[in-house]
């Protein structure tokens, strides 16, 4: 079956969330005046980061609103009771930092250049449309994807196969006509392969544990993910041109 159309994951995938994360809080704290409780600005930041992955994992699992878990994170780093306004408040003094430091990868625009005339674009995040819709049009490619889908507004979040096939029906294409790129190799390489699409898990720095579904070896009704350093080695998969392929380092 043709590959029609590419369903993106946003956040280390088009852009370099944990960069801009990392510079974002590291300049939130010493504005704040709270890197000195750390031994260094690294563990600061590994901090920050474990409880974000905690409460992210509470939002996806339906146990507390998106809003909610941006509160919880700021209580839980902060070690304090806050209300609802002070914990937004100091969220919102971070994203003035975080949002100043957005920027997409190096290979997305040739990629979703290469890509543009062959296939269909679309987004699919466990995140917020709120929040992932204006991040589009601040790094100027919202235009770029028909569909935009976030957990928030579905209810569902990857790896959940209602979550990807959500994605194909908003393209009116059945999941096999569609491929979804990520970076995670869980919940996006294996989840979208679950869910019958064909599945690109972006490794970029070759660092990440591979799923336990062999990386492309057929398991039963699918193909476990193909595994890409680049996203320049993406259009040889989805069987666009391939002049602007590169062969994969993983393989």
């Amino acid at each position: 079956m043709t590959i029609r159309a590419v369903i993106w994951d946003v956040d280390d995938t088009l852009f370099d969330y944990t960069t801009a994360d990392r510079t974002g809080m590291h300049g939130h704290l010493a504005a704040e005046g709270l890197l000195d409780g750390y031994e260094s600005v690294e563990q600061a930041l590994a901090h920050w980061r474990e409880i974000t992955d905690q409460q992210w994992a509470r939002f996806s699992a339906g146990e507390t609103s998106f809003e909610g878990q941006r509160r919880d994170r700021v209580r839980v780093f902060l070690g304090e009771t806050l209300t609802d306004t002070e914990a937004d408040a100091w969220f919102q003094r971070y994203l003035t930092h975080y949002e100043a430091a957005w920027a997409l990868f190096p290979d997305v625009l040739p990629v979703l250049d290469t890509l543009a005339a062959s296939h269909r674009h679309g987004v699919l995040s466990n995140s917020s449309l709120t929040v992932q819709d204006r991040k589009l049009r601040v790094l100027g490619v919202r235009e770029r994807f028909e569909a935009v889908l976030c957990a928030a507004e579905l209810g569902v979040s990857k790896p959940d196969a209602q979550a990807f096939h959500a994605a194909c029906e908003a393209l009116e294409l059945a999941p096999r006509q569609v491929a979804y790129v990520g970076d995670h190799p869980e919940i996006d390489g294996r989840g979208a392969a679950d869910a019958g699409l064909l599945s690109v898990w972006l490794d970029r720095d070759g660092g990440r544990a591979a799923p336990d579904t062999p990386v492309d070896t057929p398991v039963g009704s699918f193909v476990g993910p193909h595994r890409i350093a680049s996203l320049a080695e993406l259009p040889a998969i989805v069987g666009a041109d391939t002049r602007f392929g590169a062969p994969s380092t993983f393989r």
